[in-house]
Parts: structure tokens; sequence; C-alpha cells
């Protein structure tokens, strides 16, 4: 069974386990380079600090197998109730569920807090998120040709969105 729960500064290297090697080796994020725990313990209590989530999944063991995480969409007030999620699985919980169960309190959160939609941010290459994202409920909403630059060379990227307010 997985477990949902709030990231804590202290999961950073756990969180770093998993991202660090998707950064490194695929283009699921455009982002170049590792980040640090220090860099990681940041984005947790920022996120937290502005009201938005940082989650983490973890299995019967305790281990952290996963983690999600939303802020607004772009910087600005007219998109204050447009919120853009990631979310990152250690290879061994990719199929078990976890993904959707993080969504699913993702979009939970930003309900509560009064937001409308929820966007993500998707390669183009990456068809098994693209699929994920249609069977929850997300619609193709854009496409950004070369839009990120990794491993010497573009990539599109894939605007899927819900409105949570449907």
């Amino acid at each position: 069974m997985t477990l949902i729960r709030a990231a804590h500064p202290e999961d950073a290297r756990a969180v770093a386990e998993i991202w660090n090697p998707i950064i490194h080796h695929t283009a699921i994020t455009f982002w170049p380079n590792e980040r640090s725990e220090s860099e990681i313990a940041t984005i947790i209590r920022d996120r937290q600090a502005s009201g938005h989530p940082f989650l983490l999944s973890q299995d019967e063991a305790g281990k952290v197998t996963g983690f999600g995480s939303y802020s607004q969409f772009r910087a600005g007030g007219g998109y204050a109730k447009s919120m853009e999620h990631t979310i990152n699985l250690a290879p061994e919980a990719r199929g078990t569920g976890a993904a959707a169960l993080l969504l699913t309190a993702l979009e939970d959160h930003a309900r509560v807090a009064g937001h409308r939609l929820m966007i993500g941010g998707i390669t183009a290459s990456n068809e098994i998120s693209i699929r994920f994202h249609a069977r929850l409920g997300y619609a193709e909403w854009g496409r950004i040709p070369a839009a990120g630059w990794k491993f010497g060379r573009f990539h599109d990227l894939v605007l899927m969105g819900k409105d949570l307010t449907a």
C-alpha cells in the first residue's frame, strides 16, 4: 500500500535520490543540473511557505518512492488560480498507482485552496505521462515546438490541463 504524506526539509536526500537520476539521464525534465539536498530542502520549505504542497509517496516499508508538488503556472496576479504540477517517481514505483495518488492529492489540495486549473508540462516524447494524464481527465491544451533543450537537441513540450471546478 502506498502512503501519501507532506514532505519535510529532512526528506531532501530521499527526493534527491529520485530526482537527480531523472535530471541526469532523461528529458522528462529540462532542468540541466542535479539538485543539491540543500536546494531541495529550500524548495520544500518555499513551496509550503507559499501555501503549496510538496508531497511524498512511501511504500509499506516507509521508503520514499516519489514526490509531487504544484505552484503557480506563471508569475503575476492574473494566474493566481492556475497551477502547474510536477510528479516524479523512483523506477520501482512506476505502475504501482503512486503517481495517481500523488496527482489526486495535489488536485484535492488545489481545489480546497480555491484554484481552478491544474496544468502539466510534459516532454512530448514522454508518451507514458501523456497517457497517464489523459486517463486522469487531462486534455492536451497546447504543444510548444522545441521548447526545451537537453542532451544536445530540442524537445517539444505538451501542455495538458484539467479544470478542477468541472
